[in-house]
């Protein structure tokens, strides 16, 4: 008997309250997830050892996690990937970062790609994804010659920060440009890490103005598999219901979810 609505996972972040750590995500991830993509959100609390817990790992697998959902969102977050995940410099003192969430997210990403399940991941999560997939990241892009500072302006209120900054160009033929009919839109920014030498896996499908890759997906039959994969920088969650291609992609999500649950008899 197949389920009326199909259960999501969402990669939890690692949230300091006070004395206390707290898991937990945006609630515009998980609005996204529910009315965008017609999906039941799930938050996954975070593997690794932490301030109150034991890694979640001695007590089920990430193997586990996975068969109880049909899609993984990936969502963005304040910290940024430790470099050592991808051989890169030491973070400079004050970086916040979250290895809970590192321990949990480049486990899920390549036991959904084995199990076939899809993934959709924005600016942390598609970063999240090349490195995962063996691919590396700048650090810090604003300090790099030729890249535009792609932070989020804190000056400005929440509507200020996630309107749109710079435009993309989407690789025609691509997943983007045959699912949106677009080659090229205005997007939001809100990041510092960035891609530097994409994984082997990924194909892009979109660039900033500044040649910064903005978009990927997973190459079509790699590894003998056709997963449906892909991952954004820039943030489509943000009030995704008023913006044409914000929306195209969470319903293909939701539709890549569903033909998903019936290659795998769910």
């Amino acid at each position: 008997m197949s389920k009326s609505l199909p259960l999501v996972g969402i990669a939890c972040d690692v949230i300091a309250n006070g004395l206390h750590q707290f898991h937990g995500t945006g609630e515009k991830y998980i609005n996204a997830v529910a009315h965008g993509a017609n999906a039941i959100p799930m938050l996954l609390p975070a593997f690794g050892n932490g301030t109150d817990i034991t890694d979640l790992n001695t007590l089920y697998t990430v193997e586990d996690l996975v068969s109880q959902f049909d899609g993984l969102f990936l969502t963005g977050s304040p910290s940024n990937i430790q470099p050592h995940h991808f051989m890169g410099p030491a973070h400079e003192e004050g970086t916040l970062e979250d290895p809970q969430r590192d321990s949990l997210t480049l486990q899920l990403i390549n036991e959904c790609m084995r199990q076939g399940v899809p993934i959709l991941a924005v600016c942390r999560g598609f970063q999240e994804l090349n490195v995962a997939f063996g691919g590396t990241l700048h650090a810090k892009i604003h300090e790099i010659e030729g890249y535009h500072d792609h932070r989020e302006d804190k000056t400005k209120d929440r509507d200020g920060q996630y309107g749109p900054v710079h435009s993309v160009s989407v690789t025609e033929g691509g997943r983007l440009h045959e699912l949106t009919g677009e080659t090229t839109w205005q997007v939001n920014s809100l990041h510092s890490q960035g891609i530097n030498e994409l994984a082997e896996s990924l194909v892009v499908e979109a660039v900033a103005d500044d040649g910064l890759v903005e978009a990927v997906s997973l190459a079509t039959g790699y590894g003998g598999q056709d997963n449906w994969i892909m991952g954004v920088q820039w943030h489509p969650e943000w009030q995704f219901e008023s913006n044409k291609v914000s929306t195209a992609v969470f319903q293909e999500f939701g539709r890549q979810i569903r033909n998903g649950m019936s290659a795998r008899g769910r």
